[in-house]
């Protein structure tokens, strides 16, 4: 019990959220980390599926490649990535390593998502004259949205939570607050920080229910 009435201590402290270890700047580092590794990742994965699914062909082995990066852990992806010459380059070792984690669950919804399309609406709009440009970017692309955009929110919410590996390699976070409360062997920050991270992660979580009440009726299906 005085674990948790001193965790809401250190939460409620205002010394805490401000200056450059202070939780706003920890949050604002976190966000920033989160956003560019989802975004490099869906510059990734997105156009590979997208393709793959549109041909036909490939997907599955592309799909099961990916996969793969799910049984390694990204903690040892990390450290490996530290060990190479690319872990001289600040926080490049931490964005490989989260784009690496954040790839499949992108590749293989959008990859699903164009496979699902009805076949016969893709036989209907070939009939009708369309190229394959126009086929994938009117038709398959819009059909397959919903799955699209389940992907992006599971990497998202999984890229929350794992970016706080940034800290062990040196990088910002929320993740330096709970590697500080380690080293300070206080467990009211530890358990701040990660309270911090859970609640950041339902934010995400509540920005894509957001997005699925306002979203076309169509682009709703693919969300939990």
């Amino acid at each position: 019990m005085n674990t948790l009435s001193d965790t809401w201590s250190w939460l409620t402290s205002a010394a805490h959220w401000s200056g450059e270890n202070g939780i706003w700047n920890r949050l604002g580092q976190h966000l920033w980390l989160t956003a560019l590794c989802l975004v490099l990742s869906c510059l990734i994965a997105l156009p590979v599926a997208l393709v793959l699914g549109h041909l036909g062909k490939g997907g599955t082995l592309a799909v099961n490649i990916s996969n793969v990066g799910r049984a390694v852990p990204t903690f040892a992806v990390l450290v490996l990535l530290l060990l190479t010459p690319i872990g001289k380059y600040g926080e490049w070792p931490t964005i490989i390593a989260l784009i690496l984690f954040a790839v499949p669950p992108l590749l293989t919804n959008a990859y699903v998502g164009m496979r699902e399309v009805d076949r016969d609406v893709v036989r209907a709009a070939r009939g009708m004259g369309m190229t394959g440009r126009q086929l994938l970017f009117r038709v398959e692309l819009p059909l397959a949205l919903p799955l699209i955009l389940t992907g992006v929110r599971i990497a998202a919410v999984q890229l929350v939570a794992t970016a706080t590996l940034a800290a062990l390699a040196g990088g910002g976070g929320l993740g330096r607050i709970i590697t500080a409360g380690f080293n300070l062997a206080s467990t009211p920050q530890v358990v701040a920080g990660a309270i911090l991270v859970a609640v950041f992660a339902l934010v995400v979580e509540g920005l894509f229910e957001v997005v699925q009440r306002f979203a076309p009726q169509w682009a709703r299906g693919g969300f939990g």
